[in-house]
């Protein structure tokens, strides 16, 4: 680290100026490239929330660069874990491996934001600040970090390509994976898009929309000041009753969600389900500069193709009305190849401190990159565009 900069680590957002923390790019509504996950609102109340704190095996390690001066630089938002739930880019295969050795792979350092499987920015850099030059300070920061902590690994998961070249000047390992996203190229409107879809594919899609909507079920879109409390104890039952049934204990706590509709109700979409004058499903989005972000949703009734309606149609016909560049559906899913959604490449970068696990995981990763790669060429084959829009699109599907 130059003489006239240190890496500082920062425990707790609480303890972090919420206009500091906006001065870092991806981190301030209404700037370019605003990422909400990356805002102090949004991290902030996971802690406060109690959702992703050290009871949880989540204890903030943010690491902050600053000058002599004590002005903010760049920042990684980071954790020290004792397991690893809740990330989406498994690594308990290596944690065995290694231990099964007689290493110790817990605690580790994880760059993420917690329980959110989004690309955005992990190397922040203040505004005015050269992104070439922070963010290799910062890489080399979090690996020092790592070492000093005598830890045995740092995850920078979900991480913009453009960050890459940072994490591979420093020694970090490359890996990546697969999610979907559905592309706007500029469309007018919902019709503009299914006229790209082949025809088969376009009729199947109005059948499911329809299918979706009998037993008299509407669809309400809540943001803002639509989001009172009453609101989010409906939503909160949904998510407690799919995630118990799903992942068997929640991550998020009810605290969590009047924070951010206290801290961030403008960049949050709820998409509501509603039957016989109640609400019966539901689905979180977050929106940023140019995306909107698919979470998590619930429902307290079952209904045919109702989970596709409001997870994915809807989330379309929001971005489209609002002119954003793509909708993230959040982790896994082939099934929404059929709903208009393609296959993009995700990012993660790992610093492994022990130089025999650091090879292993690096052989694992190169044959693991190319079973990647393989599957996106297949995926690209299988999605509902007609030959000429498909061929289009196969330059656009890589982040």
């Amino acid at each position: 680290m130059p003489g006239d900069m240190t890496i500082r680590i920062e425990g707790s957002f609480c303890q972090i100026a919420p206009g500091r923390w906006a001065m870092l790019g991806g981190g301030s509504r209404g700037a370019d490239g605003y990422n909400p996950f990356a805002s102090h609102a949004f991290l902030s109340s996971l802690e406060d929330s109690g959702s992703a704190v050290a009871e949880s095996g989540w204890l903030g390690h943010h690491l902050l660069l600053e000058n002599d001066a004590g002005e903010l630089l760049g920042a990684i938002p980071c954790y020290l874990k004792s397991h690893s739930r809740g990330e989406y880019v498994f690594d308990q295969g290596w944690a065995d491996a290694f231990e099964r050795a007689g290493g110790r792979y817990y605690p580790k350092l994880q760059s993420a934001f917690p329980f959110t499987p989004a690309t955005g920015p992990r190397l922040m850099v203040a505004q005015g600040h050269d992104p070439e030059k922070i963010r290799p300070l910062l890489a080399a920061g979090l690996r020092q970090v790592t070492d000093e902590l005598g830890v045995s690994s740092a995850h920078v998961t979900f991480l913009p390509q453009d960050e890459l070249p940072a994490f591979a000047a420093g020694g970090y390992l490359h890996r990546t994976d697969q999610q979907f996203h559905f592309l706007n190229p500029g469309y007018r409107d919902h019709d503009d898009f299914l006229d790209t879809l082949a025809s088969r594919k376009r009729k199947a899609l109005k059948k499911e929309r329809r299918a979706a909507l009998e037993n008299g079920i509407s669809i309400d879109w809540l943001t803002g000041s639509d989001l009172t409390e009453d609101i989010w104890d409906q939503f909160f039952a949904f998510y407690m009753d799919t995630g118990s049934r799903k992942w068997g204990k929640p991550y998020l706590t009810r605290d969590f969600y009047s924070l951010i509709g206290e801290r961030m109700a403008d960049d949050i979409l709820l998409v509501m389900a509603r039957r016989e004058g109640r609400y019966v499903a539901g689905a979180i989005n977050f929106i940023g500069a140019d995306a909107l972000y698919g979470r998590h949703w619930g429902c307290i009734e079952d209904h045919p193709y109702l989970h596709f309606e409001v997870c994915y149609h809807q989330a379309i016909d929001f971005a489209l009305s609002r002119g954003l560049k793509r909708v993230e559906a959040g982790a896994q899913g082939e099934h929404k190849l059929a709903r208009g959604y393609q296959p993009v490449t995700t990012h993660s970068a790992h610093y492994i401190a022990h130089p025999g696990l650091r090879q292993a995981v690096s052989d694992y990763l190169a044959q693991e990159r190319r079973e990647v790669e393989q599957m996106a060429e297949i995926l690209g084959e299988h999605t509902p565009f007609r030959r000429g829009e498909r061929q289009q699109r196969d330059g656009e599907s890589d982040e």
